[in-house]
């Protein structure tokens, strides 16, 4: 029998998704539009966890935490609404530094953005609200962990570390993909911080399949004492998808590389394509292993 948890990998996909949210924005370079964008997509997914986890199977300590989830995201959006007019300070400062550049080495004087001059950083939008919704979303995945585990004891550690850790790579490169589509709308923004959240990728990913392979794990497949229903199909299937995820992964950074504006645009093609891999590597195990 293949079965997926479905409220589970709804929750862990807000929370990871929040994680790296504050990842890339705690240095208040990327417009206030992005993190917008982030916690009314994770809170969405927060909400339809509370919502499937009601009618399908319910788990009151994941729902009661998904539930926090779409409060806190809430929460944090109704905040950077209310504080949109002081903008982002360090975008401010990245703008006027480009624009002192520009005029050492054309000699052309550049309008400098005076907002940065006059930014009151208490007024901004604090970074830190969007790890509330993590914290809460770590309590409901913790349970649903265990709740996975009746026997306790290795099952229990094995599925702990399997529910975080899919969290955060399942956020992860949803992120990266979203943030490569974002340098459309803010096309000064540093390609630093791509590069940030694709390195952040592949360090999770070992840990991701490590985890996945830990017994009973994807390992069984290969050998036959776990049957897919397929004939080991889904394990090779698994294997090519986690294969194929590291490989974009490096394929990405190479790309990243290059000096062109249109590097990134490629790069966030690429990251598509990893977000297809990365969830045939993620969800494919728990369907198979009915995590």
């Amino acid at each position: 029998m293949i079965r997926l948890d479905a409220a589970t990998v709804l929750l862990q996909w807000a929370v990871g998704g929040m994680v790296f949210c504050w990842f890339t924005t705690r240095r208040r370079e990327v417009s206030l539009g992005y993190g917008w964008l982030l916690r009314i997509v994770y809170g969405a997914m927060a909400l339809g966890a509370a919502v499937v986890g009601f009618r399908y199977g319910l788990l009151p300590v994941r729902e009661a935490s998904s539930i926090g989830v779409v409060a806190a995201t809430g929460f944090a959006l109704a905040v950077s609404l209310q504080r949109k007019s002081a903008g982002v300070s360090g975008g401010s400062i990245e703008h006027d530094r480009r624009s002192a550049r520009v005029a050492t080495m054309t000699g052309i004087d550049r309008a400098v953005d005076k907002q940065s001059d006059d930014m009151a950083p208490g007024r901004e939008f604090p970074p830190y609200l969007d790890l509330v919704p993590v914290v809460i979303g770590v309590v409901g995945l913790v349970a649903a962990a265990i709740d996975a585990a009746p026997d306790g004891g290795w099952d229990t550690a094995v599925s702990l570390l399997r529910t975080l850790v899919g969290a955060a790579f399942l956020g992860c490169v949803t992120d990266a993909m979203l943030l490569g589509h974002w340098y459309l709308t803010q096309p000064g923004l540093p390609r630093r911080l791509l590069n940030e959240i694709v390195d952040a990728l592949g360090w999770v990913w070992p840990i991701e399949v490590a985890a996945l392979l830990l017994p009973v794990g994807m390992i069984s497949v290969w050998t036959g004492a776990v049957d897919d229903g397929w004939g080991g199909t889904l394990g090779w299937f698994w294997g090519a998808s986690a294969v194929t995820t590291i490989v974009l992964v490096f394929v990405t950074k190479a790309a990243l590389r290059e000096r062109e504006y249109s590097a990134v645009m490629a790069a966030t093609g690429l990251l598509y394509l990893a977000i297809l891999t990365a969830f045939g590597t993620d969800l494919v195990a728990r369907a198979v292993l009915d995590l």
